[in-house]
């Protein structure tokens, strides 16, 4: 849709944050079915899933990680893997040879202080190796239903655009982008604003034109603003299968049931 700068040279703390609930009950609308994209059935298979997303995609990662889980399905497997072995498994991710010291070093961290049990608390999650802000986040809001932000590449990209921080720095964006949402909102508002990211405000080439958020941006007109030539712009990251998967969530199934069907989803 066509939309307009809508900030204006001065904000107010009130103004900003109404209008950053409106871009956020537009995305909720736009995305109801926005989920983690990494397949995983309970926690430690999310926080590995969650390390090896670095620097690669989701896609790659879901093609990965069903032999991965077979082989280790759980801290302690894991932790007793031969490093070669699980390098050539995780190879397909890049930068295997770091990613499998990680996997290793956090696997026999979960064993050894854990009892092989991903921990439900941040300041216990970013004490294993590999593990940082935005892996706890994820790990906390998908497996544990614990509120939280994930800053993102997209979501940091976002929130810039939309004017919600200036900040570069991950932990105070999500910080000042917290205090404009209330915290139950949080896990669903990193899904949606991170599928946003990837879908229509891409990093170069934004659809301006075809953002349900347009007139509500201030950064509209970064990118092509013709609804016609933006459309041509819009990607979709899904994985062999998603697409039918983000259809039965429309439609209204549950994740229990959705588990049951075979698809990869956390509790």
């Amino acid at each position: 849709m066509a939309g307009r700068k809508a900030k204006p040279e001065e904000e107010s703390p009130v103004a900003l944050k109404r209008r950053a609930r409106k871009i956020g009950r537009v995305l909720g609308e736009t995305y109801p079915y926005a989920v983690a994209e990494l397949d995983f059935g309970n926690a430690f298979e999310l926080l590995v899933a969650t390390v090896l997303s670095a620097q690669t995609t989701d896609v790659r990662v879901n093609l990965t990680t069903p032999a991965l889980f077979e082989r280790y399905p759980d801290a302690r497997a894991m932790s007793e893997a031969q490093e070669l072995e699980l390098q050539e498994i995780i190879r397909p991710t890049g930068f295997y040879r770091a990613k499998a010291n990680s996997l290793l070093a956090l696997s026999r961290r979960l064993v050894d202080e854990f009892d092989g049990e991903v921990p439900g608390r941040l300041e216990d999650l970013v004490t294993l190796p590999g593990v940082g802000r935005k892996t706890a986040n994820v790990v906390l809001g998908n497996a544990f239903g614990v509120p939280g932000i994930t800053v993102d590449t997209h979501f940091g990209r976002l929130s810039r655009r939309f004017r919600w921080t200036a900040s570069e720095d991950p932990v105070t964006v999500e910080r000042e982008v917290g205090a404009l949402f209330e915290r139950k909102d949080w896990t669903m508002l990193s899904h949606q604003v991170i599928f946003h990211g990837r879908r229509i405000c891409h990093a170069k080439k934004p659809a301006c034109g075809v953002c349900p958020v347009a007139a509500l941006c201030p950064s509209f007109g970064e990118g092509e603003v013709d609804p016609m030539k933006a459309a041509k712009l819009l990607k979709y990251e899904l994985a062999p299968g998603r697409e039918e998967l983000v259809e039965l969530m429309r439609a209204g199934r549950t994740r229990a049931e959705l588990r049951e069907a075979g698809y990869g989803l956390g509790a």
